[in-house]
């Protein structure tokens, strides 16, 4: 896959033009994916490698994007070790017993390849099926899924999360490291099974200052990246422009960038890193004349980096109309 236009792209090589594809593409603003899953717990899909394969590839036959991405969710792997989470329809993951105390802590155990061997399957059987469309493999960001374990579901202000890192920074740093073990793990067990590319999520991360993501998360972020040494390297976070710079440095070869930083000036703050990005995927939502138009200048930013890989700038928003998408990769690709 070294020739491929995504890892091309990656790697800051020449490219004819942008690769694409979109996060969230597989899964539920497909009527296909919400047929399929069905009766089907969000957990259960994410561990039946019949299911994985298939809703993987549902958009790249739909819209021909340049990539797929593998279907999973960020806690798949600390399920797999054990924690009692469970996603609930309308909440996202809720966590029966929340990481509070060192004692909370003990309980979580590393990430060992055996206990993800639905992963290896699904990967495995994904590559034979995507041919030459690279895979990128995916896994949550230190800091988003402690925020979850410790908060026992979503929060708007992460304050149970904050409070232990200030509080406890020994415990926090544990934790932390932890889940970068865990996490990281996921992402080499992908790599192994043959994924051409990862993605390391940061969900919340913008909830932090810079001062505080540069202490308690910068290490872990690339304690997780440590272990991919032989594919490209997306590392993206949600509301962190501020601190763009942080997240290459934790070691990713492409910075994403959400819609609120322009990619010319993204590529300014991260020189000699590829970036990915980043329309407003509110904006699918808009006029065809709306949507063209943002398209054709984030096409344009995107040329200040060495490789750029057209991108939204969060997920697929489930109202989204699939067609546009198909009409969004149908002008890039010209």
């Amino acid at each position: 896959m070294n020739s491929s236009l995504l890892v091309r792209a990656c790697r800051g090589e020449p490219t004819e033009r942008p690769p694409v594809w979109f996060m969230r593409q597989a899964g539920r603003s497909l009527p296909e994916y919400r047929k399929l899953r069905e009766g089907v717990p969000m957990l259960e899909s994410c561990r039946r490698p019949d299911m994985v394969v298939e809703i993987t590839l549902q958009p790249v036959r739909r819209y021909g994007v340049d990539a797929a991405i593998f279907f999973s969710d960020i806690v798949v792997p600390i399920k797999a070790t054990g924690v009692d989470v469970e996603i609930q329809p309308g909440v996202g993951p809720v966590v029966a017993e929340p990481v509070r105390t060192r004692a909370d802590l003990e309980r979580i155990r590393p990430l060992e390849p055996d206990d993800v061997g639905f992963i290896t399957e699904s990967v495995q059987t994904l590559t034979r099926e995507l041919g030459d469309t690279p895979l990128i493999g995916f896994a949550g960001a230190p800091f988003t899924v402690a925020s979850y374990l410790v908060e026992g579901g979503p929060s708007r202000h992460h304050e149970r999360t904050k409070a232990l890192m200030h509080s406890d920074p020994d415990l926090w740093h544990d934790l932390l490291a932890r889940v970068a073990q865990i996490s990281g793990t996921f992402l080499q067990v992908q790599v192994a099974a043959g994924a051409s590319a990862v993605q390391l999520f940061d969900s919340w991360a913008g909830a932090l200052s810079k001062a505080e993501y540069q202490r308690f998360v910068l290490p872990h972020s690339a304690a997780t990246l440590a272990g991919v040494t032989t594919v490209p390297k997306i590392h993206f976070g949600v509301g962190t422009s501020e601190f763009l710079p942080l997240l290459a440095e934790a070691g990713a070869d492409v910075v994403g960038v959400d819609w609120r930083l322009p990619l010319d000036e993204a590529a300014r703050r991260v020189p000699g890193r590829a970036v990915q990005g980043n329309l407003d995927p509110a904006l699918l939502l808009a006029d065809w004349s709306v949507v063209e138009a943002e398209v054709d200048r984030i096409v344009a930013e995107g040329r200040a980096a060495p490789g750029h890989v057209f991108n939204l700038g969060h997920g697929v928003l489930p109202t989204t109309n699939p067609d546009v998408l198909a009409r969004v990769v149908e002008h890039i690709q010209g």
